[in-house]
């Protein structure tokens, strides 16, 4: 079997680390097996559709890594990839479904099925379309149809009997038909609904398996039967564990960041946020928990994938994240640290000064766990301070602190600008001046980044570089004078 798989959002919010997650799967699946991977954008609910979901969600998953081998933009041999683009095919088969007895004209309005809904909840019955129309004369049903009524159609669920599918993580898993309903194929505006649309693509684009959220377990028998309704063979299944917040319940915005575009805008990398992802409910079999891509590639099977929920600890996700961004090259990170650098207020010219970018992210990033922290603590590689750490300076900014700082000035001017030397040039300017190491080490950090933390003083300012720490000390000293 040529494995053939796809991942079909629905372009109406945010890109979910859960929809996500089951993206990763599929493409680590394709890659594995040497198959392809298909996007495909399902859009027929087009009420909630939304322009700026589909461009963020595209953005997304490029920026993952989770490039498609057929689908929007890039085309294929069963284009187009995008379901309202697609109409005709899904109305034909739609009325084939009728012709075979397998669907059904429903006329009803909008108010009878009010009133249907009204009398259940009133008689305390399980909601529910009735099946009013669905034994209504093919003939009458079709000349109501061509004289313009307003209709949907439905598929015609057998009223005995029992479904059953095979799922690779759950086994086998069984449903009694009478509780299917009728559900809606075509709706009034001949948009189809999920139900109809994926059958119809997932044959059309010869999909061999479907790795989807567990959510859509109770829909699945009624995707099978309407596999076989067509007379076609129906994927293989494979149903994906939930994601939980790390206390329980469902990941959401109020239980913290939920989209893959947070986790981007807070400074993650993304293949940290894709190594995390693919350990959510899957395991290599041993205890490594960060892992090369071609790792994760050649570890990853369907029968690793556990049907347990899997809760999304961020502070592990942190923890690898720190990891990678130790062993990134400076360069690597450019793109990023520029468009953080930019959103908040700062466009140097990163392309011009690599060698500060180096030693920005060489001095903070074992020091950080995620981009934006690298950025927010290091601001001072980029522009002089436009304030000063006010605890730090009640504690470290004496009246004779000036002083002291003004003494070393003429002596930093002529010093060989290495750490090594500026370590021995306070070392010695403290004995000769008989005051403690402290007094000078702390005062000189204030001034040159406006904080009293960071890395190595020493290394700090070998990184900013002579002219900068004199011309940001001298500006201390004016600005601090009492």
């Amino acid at each position: 079997m040529t494995v053939r798989v796809r991942f079909a959002p629905s372009p109406t919010g945010y890109l979910h680390v859960g929809g996500a997650r089951s993206a990763l799967f599929n493409w680590l699946f394709a890659r594995k097996m040497g198959g392809q991977f298909l996007l495909r954008i399902e859009d027929t609910d087009q009420s909630r559709y939304n322009e700026q979901s589909l461009q963020d969600l595209i953005r997304d998953l490029k920026w993952l890594g989770l490039n498609w081998d057929e689908g929007p933009e890039v085309g294929g041999p069963y284009e187009p990839y995008v379901q309202s683009q697609r109409l005709g095919l899904y109305k034909k088969h739609a009325e084939e479904l009728i012709a075979k007895g397998f669907a059904y004209r429903c006329f009803c309005t909008s108010e009878r099925m009010d009133e249907v809904r009204k009398r259940q909840e009133e008689n305390k019955l399980p909601p529910g379309y009735d099946r009013h129309c669905r034994d209504l004369d093919p003939v009458e049903s079709a000349a109501r149809a061509a004289a313009g009524e307003a209709h949907v159609i439905r598929f015609k669920s057998p009223l005995g009997g029992k479904t059953v599918f095979n799922d690779l993580v759950r086994g086998e898993i069984e449903y009694q038909n009478h509780l299917l309903d009728d559900l809606v194929l075509l709706k009034t505006d001949g948009f189809p609904t999920y139900h109809l649309a994926h059958v119809v693509d997932d044959h059309d684009m010869r999909i061999s398996h479907v790795l989807r959220g567990d959510e859509w377990i109770p829909s699945t028998p009624r995707h099978v039967l309407m596999f076989k309704a067509f007379g076609w063979e129906h994927p293989v299944y494979c149903h994906l564990p939930v994601i939980l917040a790390p206390g329980g319940g469902k990941l959401s915005k109020r239980k913290g960041a939920a989209s893959v575009g947070d986790y981007r805008e807070k400074g993650y990398l993304p293949q940290a946020l894709f190594n995390f992802l693919a350990l959510l409910g899957w395991s290599p079999g041993d205890d490594r928990e960060k892992m090369t891509l071609p790792e994760l590639i050649e570890s990853f099977s369907l029968e690793r994938i556990m049907p347990k929920s899997a809760a999304f600890d961020e502070t592990k996700l942190e923890w690898l994240n720190g990891q990678y961004l130790i062993d990134t090259p400076a360069e690597d990170l450019y793109v990023e640290i520029r468009r953080l650098l930019e959103l908040r207020g700062y466009a140097p010219d990163l392309a011009a000064k690599p060698e500060m970018l180096a030693r920005h992210v060489g001095l903070l990033k074992d020091r950080s766990k995620r981009l934006d922290e690298l950025v927010d603590t290091g601001l001072y590689f980029w522009r002089d301070p436009d304030s000063y750490e006010e605890k730090a300076l009640a504690k470290y900014w004496k009246p004779e602190t000036a002083q002291r700082l003004g003494k070393l000035l003429p002596k930093l001017e002529a010093v060989d600008w290495t750490a090594s030397a500026l370590e021995a040039l306070y070392r010695a300017e403290t004995e000769e001046q008989g005051i403690k190491f402290a007094e000078l080490i702390h005062p000189t950090r204030l001034s040159v980044s406006g904080l009293s933390f960071g890395p190595g003083l020493f290394e700090l300012l070998e990184a900013l570089e002579k002219a900068t720490v004199i011309r940001r000390i001298r500006v201390a000293l004016e600005t601090l004078a009492t």
